[in-house]
């Protein structure tokens, strides 16, 4: 499992390391990431859905989402 906090950055850069991260690691692996800007908590698991990657929320607070994406193709 990869950790990564991006939660001193705001969108976009967040979902392009996401997406940048899941283009170097293999089918089956995970990726641990915490997230506090308000476009980035929603943009990341809404696009990480839509392209068929699993995705578990591990904790949703006030300012931080804690989310574990699989890579799954």
């Amino acid at each position: 499992m990869i950790f990564i906090d991006l939660t001193p950055y705001s969108c976009p850069y967040p979902l392009v390391k996401v997406k940048l991260l899941l283009k170097q690691i293999q089918v089956g692996e995970t990726l641990h990431v915490l997230l506090s800007d308000h476009g980035s908590r929603r943009d990341v698991p809404l696009l990480m859905k839509k392209m068929g990657f699993g995705i578990e929320i591990v904790a949703d607070e006030l300012h931080c989402l804690s989310v574990i994406i699989t890579k799954t193709n």
